[in-house]
């Protein structure tokens, strides 16, 4: 039990010079019983002095990590020309308003990632990029953010369900 201390001595020292009782009874064990306590409490302290610090780093990263995102523009950015061709289908979807194969399509994407900038809820809407040969909605997205879904501010691509974010860029 290092770094707890009792009468200004480390615990397993305290414990080490209580002297024995001398009279057998309920007394007698009561040194014995106060030294297991202590270690006892000592030990519950260290587990959580330990489980806090373990806590307060990883609150730590976690911050870091999210202060550490950077604006739309350092994202790396990708042109229509470059993205599949059902995302570029997606993307027309979008600037004409539809109609949507999926029923989720243009519903609030909450960024809880973290990944893109930091918005108002609401602020990002999220469409699907059909996958060939996919059963499910596949892990393409197109989430695009702004007041006008059919002009949005900014569009981004994953192909990794949000895993990672690439800024759609207009080329002219």
């Amino acid at each position: 039990m290092t770094g707890f201390t009792t009468q200004g001595k480390p615990v397993s020292a305290a414990c080490a010079s209580t002297p024995a009782p001398v009279a057998p009874g309920p007394v007698a064990g009561s040194a014995a019983r106060g030294c297991r306590w202590l270690a006892r409490g000592a030990l519950a302290l260290t587990t959580v002095a330990a489980f806090a610090l373990a806590v307060s780093a990883a609150a730590a990263v976690f911050a870091g990590a999210a202060q550490a995102r950077a604006p739309a523009a350092a994202l790396p950015a990708v042109t229509l020309a470059e993205l599949p061709p059902q995302a570029r289908e997606t993307y027309r979807l979008i600037r004409t308003g539809g109609p949507f194969p999926y029923e989720r399509d243009g519903g609030v994407f909450f960024n809880r990632e973290r990944l893109l900038p930091p918005q108002p809820r609401g602020f990002y809407r999220a469409y699907t990029v059909p996958t060939p040969g996919a059963t499910t909605r596949g892990a393409r997205r197109i989430v695009c953010g702004g007041q006008q879904p059919t002009a949005p501010e900014a569009c981004f691509y994953t192909a990794d369900h949000y895993a990672s974010f690439k800024r759609i860029v207009a080329v002219p």
